[in-house]
């Protein structure tokens, strides 16, 4: 989908998707990362939703899987917003990098490295799974399977955030970078990653063709795009 404000869809290439990046630059581009979702609203966009399960009478313990979790800051997010409400969450955060991962234990998330792929979970062992920022570095098929994989270990809720493609937000995360003093792969991963990102009706597409669900989706403040759903049933 395409229009004059939103371009066409393009792969591009994060510099971050190479494997072979050094831990030190990886670090610091996803501190760049976590100060965006503040920013820019990343993080509120998955704290609304999540607001939402958190609001269910008698929900007073939840555990939290967050897939492609970077340095854990979205799950620390989301720690600190429950304890408010009273309500008790155990987090979990799943990505590829143990530098990440090492990283992020500081943010009081039980960190699992593992593939998004294959999550190393049983079916439905975790009350709400989330995913931020991260289905756009798949390709299609790709995106199909992560999308089931959180739909199959989800017990209540899955939810799903990711950048929404637009022309004012590639443009408006490259001007923001100097003045914040964002990594140069920082910049660059950020426009392609804006141009990599979804729209609402994208999103609930790609979320049924994988799950047969229809998701909940919407437009967040700071150029992001949410789905969420109830999982669907486990299956033997």
């Amino acid at each position: 989908m395409s229009s004059l404000l939103t371009p066409p869809r393009r792969r591009g290439f994060e510099i971050l998707d190479d494997l072979a990046v050094e831990d030190c630059v990886r670090k610091r581009s996803l501190d760049d990362v976590a100060r965006s979702n503040v920013i820019f609203g990343g993080a509120r966009a998955v704290l609304v939703e999540l607001a939402n399960v958190l609001g269910e009478a008698g929900t007073r313990t939840l555990t939290v899987l967050d897939v492609g979790t970077g340095i854990g800051d979205i799950p620390a997010r989301a720690k600190a917003e429950a304890s408010v409400r009273g309500i008790t969450i155990s987090t979990f955060g799943i990505d590829i990098s143990p530098a990440l991962l090492y990283a992020a234990r500081t943010s009081g998330i039980t960190p699992v490295c593992a593939d998004a792929l294959a999550l190393p979970l049983a079916s439905k062992s975790v009350d709400v799974a989330i995913c931020s920022q991260l289905l756009h570095h798949f390709e299609t098929r790709d995106t199909i399977t992560v999308l089931r994989e959180l739909d199959r270990v989800a017990r209540k809720r899955v939810i799903v955030s990711d950048l929404r493609r637009s022309w004012i937000a590639a443009a408006g995360i490259w001007l923001a970078s100097f003045p914040l003093r964002f990594h140069p792969v920082s910049r660059h991963d950020g426009v392609v990653s804006v141009l990599r990102g979804f729209t609402a009706s994208e999103l609930r597409q790609l979320v049924h063709a994988a799950t047969r669900q229809t998701p909940s989706t919407h437009h967040r403040l700071g150029y992001r795009t949410t789905a969420s759903w109830a999982p669907g049933p486990s299956v033997a």
